[in-house]
């Protein structure tokens, strides 16, 4: 998934690439803000021609895609057989990973677009047989992962673009209103929320579009223009 897991520390086993030689590349009809999820030899993506795709990550081959509504600038996660992933037609979609085919779909309350590129991209995490993400509606969403059941919400004070990030219980997911949420992955509860501050040079508040990471207890996470913050350093 994102970042490689729930807690989004960006840590790989795989060794890094060397970037010596072009192996295959892949075309699609949009632009790619997508990062991919590699699983079982493919590699899942969107473009903003709305489709998802699936391609062989041995030879850059077409596996499978499937049209969405709208564009897709959300990073799949990938578990249990099944693919899932945003649309910017407010829909989260699971996808069975060997054929495309959707296995179930949510319907939040709209997407909110943004004239900034690609910052719609709702990257979602699995943690514990759930699957947590936020949405321009203002609301972070738990579903059960296996059938799109509605486990909990929860609503902030503008949009959430950021992915959350999970550790111990706790979903961390920053939102537009400025404030950083620490929620309990089980209920949806608020535990606190930390408010950032205004942006000196812009003399306006900014939002979180950045998702956090946690390392040791510590949660880190960014702000455009202003600062890099860490809890509990």
């Amino acid at each position: 998934m994102f970042r490689g897991g729930p807690a989004h520390t960006g840590v790989y086993a795989s060794p890094a690439p060397t970037l010596a030689t072009l192996e295959w590349k892949f075309k699609t009809n949009g632009k790619i803000f997508s990062s991919p999820a590699i699983a079982g030899g493919v590699a899942y993506f969107g473009s903003s021609d709305h489709n998802l795709y699936a391609v062989r990550t041995a030879d850059g081959t077409l596996a499978w895609k499937f049209r969405a509504g709208q564009g897709i600038a959300s990073s799949p996660a990938v578990d249990n057989g099944l693919v899932y992933f945003t649309s910017l037609d407010g829909n989260f979609y699971a996808l069975d990973i060997e054929t495309g085919q959707p296995k179930w779909k949510f319907a939040t309350g709209g997407e909110r677009r943004f004239t900034a590129s690609g910052i719609h991209g709702i990257q979602p995490a699995l943690a514990g047989g759930m699957v947590y993400f936020g949405s321009g509606d203002r609301n972070v969403y738990t579903l059960d992962a296996k059938t799109g059941a509605l486990q909990w919400k929860f609503g902030t004070g503008d949009v959430l673009h950021a992915a959350p990030a999970i550790a111990d219980g706790v979903v961390y997911v920053g939102s537009w209103d400025r404030n950083l949420y620490a929620l309990n992955a089980a209920s949806g509860a608020m535990l606190w929320k930390f408010q950032t501050g205004d942006d000196p040079k812009q003399h306006n508040q900014i939002g979180l579009p950045s998702s956090a990471a946690i390392v040791n207890g510590v949660v880190l996470f960014g702000l455009p223009r202003r600062s890099f913050l860490c809890g509990g350093c």
